[in-house]
């Protein structure tokens, strides 16, 4: 009999979730049974009526919850920031895994982000390999795109997160920046040894174009923009709710004017794009059951698919591969010109993300508006007008807000997170705003510094216009450890040193 997971378990699985018997939904689905799920299952169908039947006991006595792997470690508040950090890359370090419950094992070592995050994930990963490079810890960075690497070749992607309930989905696309780092580590050995994952990874993105024949249609991740260009969206194979947020999945269904299938593959495509979640995904900036995030061309996405064929071509050149090399050249140079012509703003001199269902951009202002400069793809205009609009509206005492509206939303404000600091921060100075970038890094790097004092943690999110108080919002409490946070911070002061 073909294996099953816990998320297949009815009812067991539906009462388990809508009880509450775990205050964080991806508890559950993070359980290791203690006995097969089947005979489980078959005793929980009998017992349950049972006048004094409990829940709770019963989940305990047949499964082993998750323990976080930082538990039992405490800060040393009395040491520096970045010696903590040093001590947590051995806190937050997983050797290679057996298969346990829900986990996909990874035949490498690797660091997860903490708190609830017992596995590895995509887009962070990348952060937190800025502050292992700032370590020295190059061997560390090869394991974990060793990882990835191997999860492409089991996979065709790199699934959202070493989980099969994150299967059929990705995360933002930053493997190729991943080689960039390695390769600046250990020379051009690192573009061609990796020459046949990146291209597999693209080819996931860029599946079903053949099919595509109108413009205006989108297949998978692919839409085929108004002019015929090639632009790319989040999207996930499968239009069920998520088993690790299952019971707030449903509940947003049942107030939601949209089927829950639809819904239910915009709530996944969300989470696909790391922005999981904010209103640059909803109709109505104050109903999160608006959301149609496939409906969406995102600039952000757009940018790293760039940087990805960008690096596909570099690797054939280092392969002497030159029809190869320029046919990714090309694709490269229309995607650009793609970004600036849907994704350049000039009614709000930004960069925004292009809804092409209504053909046409979205009214809303966030950090994912800082990519193209990240990557060097705005023009100096379009960077001073961005760069502006960064000083006026996203600069707070504590670094850069993620969006301009407090919706409840975790991703958007009061909320700054490490990776668009950094992406911001790289982007303004590439343009040579740094009296800018050196003033967002100090206010993030002096925050993240402020509550290690008062918590002895560094969190996954911070509240960065009221210095004073905790970020919140989203599916579940804030979390700490935490790995991104911990890359960016080490990177920071190592670009900036005494100017921090």
């Amino acid at each position: 009999m073909a294996s099953i997971e816990i998320y297949e378990l009815h009812p067991l699985f539906e009462e388990i979730q809508f009880q509450r018997v775990f205050p964080d939904g991806k508890t559950f689905v993070d359980c290791l049974p203690v006995y097969p799920l089947e005979e489980i299952n078959d005793k929980f169908l009998k017992l349950k009526n049972a006048a004094n039947f409990n829940h709770r006991e019963f989940i305990l006595q047949h499964f082993k919850p998750p323990v976080p792997h930082s538990t039992g470690y405490a800060s040393d508040r009395a040491k520096t920031v970045e010696e903590n950090i040093e001590l947590l890359w051995d806190i937050l370090t997983r050797n290679p895994d057996k298969a346990a419950g829900s986990l996909v094992p990874l035949p490498y070592p690797y660091i997860v982000p903490g708190g609830r995050f017992g596995e590895i994930y995509y887009w962070d990963s990348y952060f937190t390999m800025l502050g292992l490079a700032a370590s020295g810890k190059t061997g560390m960075i090869e394991n974990m795109i060793n990882n990835f690497s191997w999860l492409i070749d089991r996979f065709g992607y790199i699934p959202n997160g070493n989980r099969s309930y994150f299967i059929g989905r990705s995360q933002p696309p930053f493997y190729s920046l991943m080689i960039k780092l390695l390769a600046d580590a250990i020379g051009e050995q690192a573009w061609l040894r990796y020459l046949p994952q990146l291209v597999k990874e693209y080819d996931f993105w860029m599946k079903g174009q053949d099919a595509l024949q109108t413009n205006g249609s989108a297949n998978y991740h692919l839409v085929r923009m108004p002019g015929g260009e090639w632009l790319n969206r989040y999207w996930d194979q499968s239009d069920t709710a998520r088993p690790e947020s299952y019971r707030e999945d449903m509940e947003l269904a049942r107030r939601s004017a949209q089927s829950p299938a639809t819904l239910f593959r915009h709530l996944r495509a969300g989470a696909e794009s790391g922005w999981d979640y904010s209103y640059r995904w909803f109709k109505d900036e104050q109903d999160f059951s608006t959301i149609h995030t496939t409906d969406i061309v995102p600039v952000d996405l757009n940018c790293l698919l760039w940087h990805l064929e960008k690096t596909i071509a570099l690797a054939y050149r280092y392969a002497n591969h030159l029809p190869g090399a320029e046919a990714y050249e090309t694709r490269a140079e229309n995607r650009k010109q793609a970004i600036d012509k849907y994704c350049w703003n000039p009614a709000l001199n930004f960069y925004t993300d292009y809804d092409f269902a209504e053909q046409q951009p979205k009214p809303v202002l966030t950090l994912a508006g800082l990519s193209p400069l990240f990557f060097g793809l705005a023009n100096e205009q379009q960077a001073a007008a961005v760069a502006q609009l960064v000083q006026e509206k996203f600069l707070c005492d504590g670094g850069v807000v993620a969006t301009l509206r407090i919706t409840g939303q975790q991703w958007d404000a009061p909320n700054g997170w490490a990776p668009l600091q950094w992406m911001t921060i790289v982007g303004l100075e590439k343009y040579g705003y740094k009296e800018l970038a050196i003033t967002i890094a100090k206010r993030w790097i002096n925050l993240n510094r402020e509550v290690f004092k008062r918590t002895g943690k560094l969190m996954e999110k911070y509240n960065v216009m009221n210095t004073t108080l905790e970020a919140g919002g989203g599916e579940y409490e804030g979390q700490d450890g935490f790995g991104w946070t911990n890359g960016v911070y080490l990177a920071l002061t190592k670009k900036y040193g005494d100017t921090i």
